[in-house]
């Protein structure tokens, strides 16, 4: 029984990796933007949305995200460092942009759509979709329309980007990813390698947070400091990223129903236009005065997943250490805030 289970496992993974694929090559073939990213996103969107027996790569693809983790860790200098007074400014702004979503989005998905409070709340925050789902499923809130939300969220960000970028900020998206793995000295790689390894598991035993990539950043970082590591990992690995990232974002949507697409889908669509009117505000406020190249504020601000905004910023040739330090004090304030809110709203809850 174990067995027939185990088999049917890997041929639901294998026709995933073969809709991925032939997304990618059909992407590639079309000469559209990124690929890798919007290839497999596609492919697998579809199949979940026509209930296709499509299945996530589970550890495979958790690995995939300790890529990311490396290139920003690489991009943490002493260089970086002298510029954070720099950032200071516009990164105190982000407890006032998290602020404001919460006072406009907890009621927008409590009074209009209709959802309790705890979902509401979890919700509007832009935290990392797992962190949202696992906190406000202990406050009681359905986990189901979260992951459908934030889902929604990533998907809408992750595809309107890059048309922004393009269309609005002139940005080419043709920036280099990275050395191809030939070009790199073998020390350095075997350095990323372990540093993405040691990174990800010792982050997951002591429980930090996304530690799949923040474990590898901090890890790398370190490295980087002490003049051990000069460069971003290969061009084919940050790919390989982009393709298990696309294919995660197009499983968020396995098993979704009519009902759920009518009310939970569409309430998360409404709410990225309201977050995207809060982060053009602010993305306009820090380029107007000095703080930072409008590309630059554009990413920072975008209420997007890290993977997915350490992707744009990579091929975009943003300052990936301006954006990747903006988005972490945002998911990190969100994070820390959730425990506490969780337990307000256990004891605002009426028992039965």
């Amino acid at each position: 029984m174990q067995g027939n289970s185990y088999w049917s496992l890997q041929r639901r993974r294998a026709l995933t990796l073969t809709l991925a694929a032939a997304g990618t090559a059909l992407f590639w073939a079309l000469n559209l933007p990124l690929p890798f990213l919007f290839g497999p996103m596609a492919f697998c969107l579809v199949a979940a949305l026509a209930h296709w027996p499509i299945k996530g790569f589970g550890q495979v693809s958790v690995g995939a995200r300790t890529i990311l983790g490396v290139a920003v860790g690489a991009s943490i200098t002493p260089a970086l460092l002298h510029e954070l007074p720099r950032m200071a400014l516009s990164v105190a702004l982000i407890p006032v942009f998290i602020a404001l979503i919460g006072a406009v989005g907890v009621p927008f998905f409590r009074k209009i759509w209709g959802f309790d409070g705890p979902t509401a709340y979890y919700a509007a925050m832009p935290g990392g979709l797992q962190d949202m789902v696992i906190f406000g499923t202990e406050a009681g809130a359905d986990p189901r329309a979260l992951a459908l939300i934030h889902g929604t969220r990533v998907l809408i960000i992750v595809t309107l980007a890059p048309l922004i970028l393009t269309q609005v900020y002139g940005a080419a998206l043709t920036n280099p990813i990275g050395a191809p793995a030939a070009d790199i000295p073998p020390r350095e790689l075997a350095l990323m390698i372990a540093a993405a390894l040691i990174g990800w598991k010792g982050g997951e035993r002591i429980g930090l947070f996304g530690a799949s990539i923040l474990g590898p950043m901090i890890v790398t970082a370190a490295l980087s400091m002490a003049d051990l590591i000069h460069i971003r990992p290969p061009a084919e690995a940050i790919l390989a990223a982009q393709f298990f990232i696309g294919c995660g974002i197009g499983l968020y949507f396995v098993g979704v129903t009519w009902p759920e697409l009518t009310r939970v889908v569409a309430s998360g669509v409404a709410y990225v236009l309201l977050l995207a009117i809060l982060a053009a505000g602010f993305a306009w406020l820090v380029y107007a005065v000095g703080l930072a190249d409008p590309v630059e504020a554009f990413l920072a601000f975008a209420p997007g997943g890290q993977a997915e905004m350490t992707v744009l910023a990579i091929v975009a040739g943003a300052d990936l250490g301006f954006v990747i330090t903006h988005h972490l004090t945002r998911i990190v304030l969100v994070i820390l805030g959730a425990p506490i809110v969780a337990g307000l709203i256990r004891r605002a809850t009426p028992r039965d």
